[in-house]
């Protein structure tokens, strides 16, 4: 507990006098540093985060949640009607796959095709977007491409472009890879450029023509009622189908989203040392401080003040110098996240450049989300570290000699 006469001290010795300007000065930039450090790792922390959530949405809107693939034996089907399976599933398709070369005019590009049933393919998440266009359906003799690929190829709905698949076809004059032509019926929109430029969508029965493929090769892809919860799921999924190949939307993009967290690591450690560098600011105020205030330090032991109170209101003003400025900062922090598409949108405007660029990015504005988590991990670390440092001052201060001091005085 702090005394009242320990309370008063501490207000009184954070009031700096007019003749202390270079401790003022230290205490100010202090007070800045560590405010600017909180706020632009609350800034950077919701940017990235809210990039991490606007991709996993790109990705699963794209991808289903969990896939069973067939080793060699069919799925058994009846399986998903178990009630610890049929309670996680919103819905489920049956798919097949497989990669082809599309060719246009002089233009050929390797291309990874999907197949689904003809009314299976309007219940994606990624055809119902406002960028999809053309028809909902896949029907025979019909093939939907993404955005970027019908730049690619320079074609639009009702052209006609040609597949071909690996799958042999017997001749005259030997075995030659099938070739079909395909109506374009639809172009998709996914906001991922590299699904938009290297996936297309057939008729399953299509697809499965294309490659020689029977149905017993065919894939399920489930989507889940609460996909964030999607370890758990595949685990109960794997105590039902032990003989199937199992994997999720998270296990096709481990490694992308491994490094984004390695980056948003690398990231705090790199800001938090904004931080610690204006933390020692402290120490060198407290310093000065100690200095200056020997006289009154000697006093307040001769009077009978304890070198334990000395230490703790030392190590209470550096502490508040830390708290006020760590509080300022997290209210900058919240102020500029939530603001940051006004902030990018002035900025652009007054420099004349554009800054989050969309044909780079695939977003329409700078994602942010705010994680109290994060807030609260970035608050007790800048206290915690603003605490530290104001404990050599204060031991320093307490270690002063108050006959020694008063005699040279």
């Amino acid at each position: 507990m702090i005394s009242r006469l320990e309370k008063e001290i501490i207000f009184r010795f954070l009031k700096t006098r007019k003749q202390d300007n270079f401790l003022n000065i230290i205490t100010i930039f202090s007070f800045i540093g560590i405010s600017l450090g909180v706020a632009v790792l609350i800034i950077v922390m919701s940017v990235m985060n809210g990039f991490r959530t606007e991709l996993i949405n790109k990705i699963v809107g794209f991808n289903s949640h969990l896939v069973l693939s067939p080793y060699e034996e069919t799925i058994d089907v009846e399986k998903i009607k178990k009630k610890e399976i049929y309670n996680l599933i919103d819905n489920y398709f049956y798919t097949n796959k497989g990669e082809a070369v599309i060719l246009q005019k002089n233009y050929t590009k390797g291309i990874m095709l999907r197949g689904y049933e003809k009314n299976s393919f309007k219940k994606l998440s990624f055809v119902n977007n406002d960028t999809f266009s053309g028809s909902k359906r896949l029907n025979s003799s019909t093939i939907s491409i993404g955005k970027e690929l019908s730049y690619i190829l320079n074609v639009d709905i009702g052209d006609k472009v040609t597949l071909m698949s690996p799958a042999g076809v017997e001749t005259l004059v030997g075995n030659l890879p099938k070739q079909e032509t395909f109506i374009i019926n639809s172009i998709f929109d996914s906001g991922l450029i590299e699904f938009d430029q290297n996936v297309a969508f057939l008729n399953i029965n299509d697809l499965e023509s294309f490659f020689n493929l029977n149905s017993d090769t065919r894939d399920i892809e489930f989507y889940l009622i609460n996909p964030e919860n999607i370890e758990n799921a595949k685990n109960i999924f794997q105590i039902s189908f032990n003989d199937v190949y199992i994997y999720t939307w998270a296990d096709l993009n481990k490694s992308l989203f491994s490094a984004l967290k390695i980056e948003r690591n690398v990231m705090f450690i790199i800001l938090s040392l904004i931080i610690i560098v204006a933390a020692f600011n402290i120490i060198s105020g407290l310093t000065i401080l100690v200095k200056n205030k020997t006289r009154d330090i000697a006093i307040l032991r001769s009077i009978g003040v304890s070198s334990k109170s000395i230490k703790k209101i030392f190590f209470m003003v550096g502490f508040l110098i830390g708290l006020s400025s760590t509080v300022f900062g997290i209210f900058l922090g919240i102020l500029f996240s939530i603001n940051i598409e006004k902030i990018r949108i002035f900025l652009s405007e007054l420099f004349n450049i554009t800054i989050f660029p969309e044909e780079i990015y695939f977003l329409s504005k700078m994602p942010t989300e705010l994680n109290p988590n994060s807030i609260l991990i970035i608050s007790i670390c800048s206290i915690l570290i603003t605490s530290l440092v104001s404990i050599y001052p204060a031991i320093k201060a307490s270690n002063i000699d108050p006959i020694k001091s008063l005699k040279y005085e």
